[in-house]
Order: C-alpha cells, then structure tokens, then sequence
C-alpha cells in the first residue's frame, strides 16, 4: 500500500552520522514507496549539516532542506517541520531525530498504526519489544522517572511520555501546529502527549540510541515548570486538551 506521509527530522551538527542515517533512511522510504523528508536546519547547526542537507535535496527529490534561522529552540524546529510538511498536503506526518537515535525501519509501523484509523502514534521504548541502548544512565533514568512522574501527576496511562519518536493524522497536526506550547525543549514530547491524550492513539515498541548524556538544566526546569503548570490546572478541575478542529 502505498502512504500519503512526511517525516520531520530536525537536523543540527550530524556531519558525522548524515551518511549513515541516510542510507538507512533510503532504504526504509524504497521499501515504503512514496513519501517526503523534511529536514529542518537552523542556527544551532555549526557544521557542515546545512550543506550535506542541501546537496541531498538537490539529488533526491524526496528530501526537502527547511532553512529555519528564526527558530530559537529545538520545539521551533519540530514546529516548523511539521508546518511545511503539513503544507505539502500529507495524510501522515511523523517526527525522528536524526544521527540513528531513532531507526527508520521502525517507520512501517507507525505507518499501519495510523492506516489503521488511529489519530496518534506514539514510539515507546519502554513497552514490550522496545528497548533503549548506548544510553548514559542518567539520561535512562530520566527517561523512565519523568514517565513515571507524567503519567502520576498528569493522569496519563502510556508506557513512554518521553519519546520523541511519534506520528500523526494530518487533523492532528493543524490541531497542534500552532497551539502555544510552553515546553521550550525535551519536554514536549511529553506535554503533546498529554495535550493529545483525548485522541485516538496507539504506541509503537521502538529500539532508541541515545549517544549523547548531556541534558541541560535550563530544559531539565523548563521540563518541571510546564509539568507542574498542568498538574496544577488539573488539581483545580481545568482540564487541558487540544480540541479537534471542525
């Protein structure tokens, strides 16, 4: 079968893994047939990221190069991927990262999910035949404890609130592609999921690669300050959900 889809993938300072993750991602679109790659490059970007994306598009109609200077944080780029694709008139959108930590092959699957008349597609590593590998331990324990904590504070029920591995119906998207989100980095993953728990959804088993430890504390508060911002409204009876446009 043949999908209407677009994949996101926000990419700054992947010099050394383009080649790598390419290979992997052409194969997967080969294998799926007809869809679209929007990569999405800003300032942040100081190597030769933008040039290698560039040179791609202008080979491989396939991948289109999003130049995005405006963007001010790595939410701006998602944000500003999924507008593009939305723009392009696709039935599924699906954001990954890039650099491998996310495998393409694992596409498919998001892919019948979505066929399958879901809403959302949620990657989780924490559920039956997911896995997460070359991970720092404390980048692991974050992972895990903020799902805990999500899923506690926020009344959620998925087994992974913090994968940025995940796919949408294209009514989805024009539901969220401008809402004010308040996550500013990695926790927006979790605050979509919370906003979009109201849809209907489905987790996929994904295999993640997580080669960087480091998250900063500037996104470690922000990560406290909007789940705490959504526990509070909840603890006061103001529900939060993003509505479905008519």
């Amino acid at each position: 079968m043949i999908f209407s889809y677009a994949i996101v993938v926000p990419m700054a300072n992947e010099e050394d893994d383009f080649e790598a993750f390419v290979a992997v991602l052409r194969e997967a679109l080969d294998r799926i047939g007809s869809g679209a790659v929007y990569f999405v490059v800003d300032g942040v970007s100081k190597d030769a990221t933008r040039r290698l994306c560039e040179e791609l598009s202008a080979a491989d109609e396939r991948f289109v190069t999003v130049w995005a200077p405006e963007n001010r944080n790595v939410v701006d780029a998602y944000l500003r991927g999924y507008r593009e694709a939305y723009a392009g008139g696709y039935e599924y959108i699906i954001e990954m990262d890039g650099g491998l930590s996310h495998d393409p092959r694992a596409l498919p699957m998001f892919l019948r999910v979505l066929n399958e008349g879901n809403e959302c597609a949620f990657g989780s590593r924490f559920m039956n035949g997911g896995s997460i590998c070359d991970s720092n331990p404390r980048r692991t324990f974050l992972s895990r404890s903020g799902t805990i904590l999500s899923n506690i504070l926020l009344g959620t029920k998925l087994h992974d609130m913090t994968s940025g591995y995940q796919g949408f119906h294209r009514s989805v998207v024009a539901s969220f592609m401008n809402y004010p989100l308040l996550s500013k980095a990695h926790f927006y993953q979790t605050e979509l999921r919370y906003l979009l728990r109201k849809t209907r959804y489905a987790e996929v088993p994904i295999h993640y690669r997580a080669p960087s430890p480091r998250v900063s504390r500037n996104a470690i508060r922000n990560s406290f300050a909007v789940l705490f911002h959504y526990f509070f409204r909840r603890l006061r009876f103001q529900s939060t959900f993003i509505k479905q446009p008519s």
